[in-house]
């Protein structure tokens, strides 16, 4: 039967009743009691008045403030982040709770045009710093009050060989919200718009794609095709969204004279183009092993002559068919988290009972799963889609290693807590690697072992191989926008052009699959984004090896790993562990514990 959608429960302090038991719902109360309370009033006029009187402070002067005087400035710069964030986070996470409410839309919009407009001024700030001669620069770190700001500023001086000039970098600071800013805004409100109709009940994106890990052949079957056709329907729109924010894209690269469409996703995550290509690289040359190893071992078990699309993520034969409550999945990840050490799940555990977790599945709700830190003065919210199937508690487990890691850099400060993202899946993927080995070791026989490290090989696939898969099929669509604008068919066979080679002659994809790019996400919002997700696997399965080998103090260093932020580079960090991601091996050392599981599926059978 296809689920029952419930109507929209957003009372910040209930919970939302399911077959999976009460799920939460997120208390944005921290933030701001409501979107009309004299709180959001008083930091709207705060900040206007701030920004004004901040340029008036220190545009020109910024060379030549004394150690003290450039404190100051510092620390009221990132004043000005920490009560714009505070604003943009709460219009945003009510928002995603549902994307379809005008409201919320209007309020996001209104709060992100104000927000625009008053941070204008401070456009000079990041190009007077790079202004500054390399000697004075250097010496200004001599102060131990701004040394500690060194990273953040290093990484706004990795910019300055792309600015532009201050006039120009103020017009794309006020164009935002009308350029990327608004069309990913329309790809949002359209995907949470779509209607799925499946047995003659409607239904949403979230819930149809859930069709597709369904025990049913033929209910994934159908899902497949309700998914082809719906994005079939929208696809010259969808077309239309990618051609202009890859063209937008590509304008702004050629004026800063950015070498590459991937350069500024580098220079944003602190990572060399050469160690993200050594990732490329070796996932590659791995599919072989990796992914057309396995789906070949899953056909036989499917007993299929060939698998189709709707049979990627199809549960085995000899799964269990039951759903997990949300209290066991709490407790499978509690527990897993305490396993490892007990201060992991004492930081996870407000999660569950202060409202920072909204679950359920609602109508107009973001699809997919994220932690968002929000600011380093409040906490972080997740956000998940829970329909109780075990990966969605792996993903619960994944998102939470968010928020422990977004806890544990607060105090860092606003300016250098966020990680880059190739060193943010790094918590995330941990927490769902220590999920599964609980999980694996409790195994009460053979069959249930292979099944939980089949599914784990398959969320490793979905995260290195697809993701890897995604980064290429980015590559080449914003190569080829440069020659011109790209028809829906181009975009399908970019896609296509990936899709065969990841996946491995197990497939044959259905018609209509070509069109599959276009609901997600991360190619809208974040381009490039996805390599980090390969990235943040290699790295933690490099890194729970050393984990498993018994190393010494390995949780202290790795706590002390996570408070970092983005305080340090990802050979500092790696350094105490004994690994260098810029090493072409270290890709192989994570790549070789997939392989490994592969190998013990390979035994079972």
């Amino acid at each position: 039967m296809p689920l029952s959608l419930p109507r929209p429960v957003f009372d910040a302090n209930a919970t939302q009743k399911t077959d999976f038991g009460d799920l939460p719902n997120w208390d944005l109360t921290d933030l701001y009691p409501a979107p009309d309370a004299p709180e959001i009033k008083r930091d709207m006029d705060w900040l206007e008045a701030e920004c004004a009187a901040f340029a008036k402070d220190y545009q020109g002067k910024l060379a030549d403030l004394d150690p003290k005087a450039m404190h100051t400035c510092i620390l009221r710069n990132e004043k000005i982040s920490s009560i714009a964030g505070r604003i943009m986070s709460y219009a945003g996470l009510r928002y995603y709770q549902n994307t379809t409410d005008p409201e919320r839309a209007k309020f996001m919009s209104d709060c992100q045009d104000k927000i625009t407009g008053y941070t204008t001024p401070l456009v000079f700030f990041t190009l007077e710093f790079n202004a500054i001669e390399d000697e004075a620069y250097k010496s200004l770190f001599a102060d131990p009050d701004i040394a500690r700001y060194k990273p953040y500023f290093d990484r706004v001086r990795a910019m300055k060989p792309y600015q532009l000039s201050d006039e120009l970098e103020r017009f794309l600071h006020d164009q935002s919200v009308v350029g990327a800013t608004a069309w990913n805004k329309l790809f949002d409100e359209t995907i949470a718009g779509l209607a799925f109709t499946i047995d003659g009940e409607e239904q949403g994106i979230e819930a149809t794609l859930n069709l597709l890990t369904d025990h049913d052949r033929a209910t994934r079957e159908k899902g497949a095709r309700e998914l082809v056709r719906v994005f079939g329907e929208n696809t010259p729109l969808f077309a239309r969204v990618h051609n202009t924010l890859a063209k937008e894209k590509e304008i702004e690269d050629r004026w800063r004279g950015m070498p590459t469409p991937q350069t500024g996703r580098h220079l944003s995550n602190h990572v060399e183009p050469e160690v993200v290509e050594a990732l490329r690289n070796a996932v590659v040359a791995a599919y072989p092993r990796l992914s057309h190893r396995y789906y070949e071992l899953k056909r036989k078990w499917l007993g299929l002559d060939t698998l189709e699309v709707w049979d990627r993520n199809a549960p085995l034969p000899m799964e269990d068919k039951s759903t997990v409550s949300w209290d066991t999945a709490t407790k499978m990840v509690l527990d897993a988290y305490s396993g490892f050490a007990p201060e992991m799940a004492e930081l996870a555990e407000p999660f569950f009972h202060k409202g920072w977790i909204d679950a359920g599945v609602k109508p107009g709700k973001a699809p997919g799963a994220f932690a968002h830190p929000t600011v380093t003065d409040v906490h972080p919210y997740v956000m998940l889609n829970y329909l109780g199937k075990p990966r969605d508690v792996m993903t619960l487990a994944h998102e939470l290693g968010h928020g422990v890691h977004q806890v544990l850099a607060a105090d860092q400060g606003e300016l250098l807590s966020s990680t880059p993202l190739t060193l943010a899946e790094t918590a995330s993927v941990f927490g769902e690697m220590l999920t599964f080995r609980k999980l694996l070791a409790e195994a009460k026989d053979d069959a249930q072992r292979k099944v939980m490290l089949a599914g784990k090989v398959e969320d490793m696939i979905n995260t290195v191989v697809r993701q890897i898969a995604f980064y290429d099929f980015e590559c080449k669509l914003h190569d080829a926008r440069r020659n011109g604008e790209l028809t829906p068919d181009d975009i399908n066979a970019l896609w296509m052009s990936v899709q065969g080679e990841s996946l491995g002659p197990a497939f044959t994809f259905m018609e209509g699959y070509e069109t599959f790019w276009a609901y997600i996400p991360h190619f809208v919002h974040s381009p490039f984004y996805v390599y980090a997700y390969a990235f943040g696997d290699g790295l933690v399965n490099a890194l729970y090896a050393v984990y498993e080998e018994g190393t010494p103090g390995f949780q202290e260093k790795y706590f002390e790993m996570l408070k970092a932020g983005g305080s340090k580079h990802h050979k500092e960090l790696l350094a105490p562990f004994g690994l260098d991601a810029s090493d072409p091996k270290f890709w192989d050392k994570g790549l070789s514990m997939i392989e490994g599981f592969i190998d013990e599926l390979e035994a079972l059978s």
